[in-house]
């Protein structure tokens, strides 16, 4: 039975996922294109990609050290509650700004972005606080489940608003997206409260002295661990390519699917098929994991990923970004739930917690190659479709390395 802190904890999934849903993956793309720059489509998809990159590489720099000196001095939940906050107020002043404000968009879509990836690294650390290790998978799973149900029941309501204003007493579509992003402010801080008022941590046993040494010299003892197993290591470099290739997709499909002139509302509609078909297909796949293997099941999702970006390459149509969508839906969630459980494959049971903070952090702050490539090419050669076909090489990549890891 879980426990009022278990369910606490899982409520913070249920929080913050609506800001991947209707901010990160929805009606920013959508919002910044039309209405904050206004200028041309691969200007737009190369500013939004260095701002996701610039984003997630800052997390991807600090992530280890700020880990491991919340490990040090039991600073995980004071950690988590600073960046919560900072992405949410970040969200909130977006539903403030007028039109023509393409720097101060980015800069606070960028801040969000920090805080909600900056969050995410203590949220799943606090694991370990409120479970035990044979509770592990159930309570993570929950997380897990309601992260799904929160994200796309807010998501949902929404896209309700943005296609009838009127319903609402709101007087346009632009009226209704920017008063999304305040329900996911408020939504986020809403559903945090169980968590920061019920979880708790266990008491440090030491003084916090000299805290930023020790949490160093943490991390640089971890990374000397994972690099001395080599088959975890080569995991986590192929985990790194593939899960940047399908969290660049998520971030910029609305974005390309307006590059190519589709209209918004098939492209939103769509995303809420990716949401409502992934939880279940994930589940599906799992099964499907277990009979011929994690690591088998993971390169069938990439071969469909790599079929899914030349097939977006080609797409004209929203009847066709549908069938996009639902392939997608099919394999995202199952990818990244059996990329875990091939990991814990390769790992020696004593290093457990060190190397699966290392897997967390890449696999909450991919998104740094991608958007890159996707912008700059795209940009050069003024082309969204070129732009999108530049995923494939980290798909490519990240599948040929591993095929190089061993199964067990």
């Amino acid at each position: 039975m879980r426990t009022s802190s278990q369910i606490s904890w899982a409520l913070y999934d249920f929080a913050n996922s609506a800001f991947a849903t209707t901010v990160m993956a929805g009606f920013f793309p959508l919002f910044f294109k039309q209405y904050w720059h206004g200028g041309g489509a691969t200007e737009s998809t190369f500013q939004l990609g260095l701002a996701n990159a610039a984003a997630s590489g800052l997390i991807l720099i600090t992530a280890p050290v700020l880990g491991a000196i919340a490990d040090q001095g039991r600073l995980h939940k004071a950690f988590l509650t600073c960046f919560a906050l900072l992405g949410i107020g970040a969200t909130f002043f977006l539903a403030l700004l007028g039109p023509g404000l393409a720097l101060a968009a980015l800069c606070l879509y960028g801040v969000g972005l920090l805080g909600f990836s900056g969050a995410n690294i203590f949220y799943d650390s606090l694991l370990m606080e409120i479970a035990q290790p044979d509770e592990y998978e159930r309570v993570s799973s929950l997380g897990f489940a309601l992260g799904y149900l929160g994200g796309g029941l807010l998501f949902a309501f929404n896209v309700w608003m943005v296609m009838k204003p009127e319903f609402f007493g709101l007087a346009s579509p632009e009226q209704a997206i920017r008063f999304s992003f305040a329900s996911v402010a408020v939504w986020w801080l809403l559903f945090s409260l169980p968590l920061l008022l019920r979880v708790r941590e266990r008491p440090l046993d030491q003084p916090r002295k000299q805290l930023i040494r020790r949490g160093w010299g943490q991390f640089i003892q971890t990374l000397r661990n994972i690099r001395a197993h080599r088959p975890a290591f080569l995991f986590l470099l192929a985990y790194w390519f593939y899960i940047d290739g399908v969290d660049t997709i998520v971030r910029m499909a609305v974005d390309y699917g307006l590059g190519i002139g589709l209209d918004w509302q098939a492209l939103i509609l769509a995303l809420l098929l990716v949401q409502f078909i992934g939880f279940p297909a994930a589940i599906v796949f799992g099964q499907l994991g277990t009979k011929i293997g994690a690591k088998r099941a993971i390169l069938l999702g990439l071969l469909v990923y790599i079929g899914v970006t030349v097939f977006a390459a080609g797409l004209d149509s929203a009847a066709e970004f549908y069938s996009l969508a639902v392939m997608i839906g099919l394999v995202q969630g199952g990818v990244q739930a059996l990329s875990r459980a091939c990991f814990a494959h390769l790992i020696p049971k004593q290093y457990a917690a060190e190397f699966f903070g290392f897997y967390n952090m890449l696999g909450k702050f991919a998104a740094v190659i991608g958007p890159v490539l996707v912008g700059v090419t795209g940009y050069l050669l003024q082309d969204p479709r070129a732009g999108i076909l530049s995923i494939l090489i980290l798909f490519i990549i990240g599948a040929g390395l591993l095929m190089r890891v061993p199964e067990k």
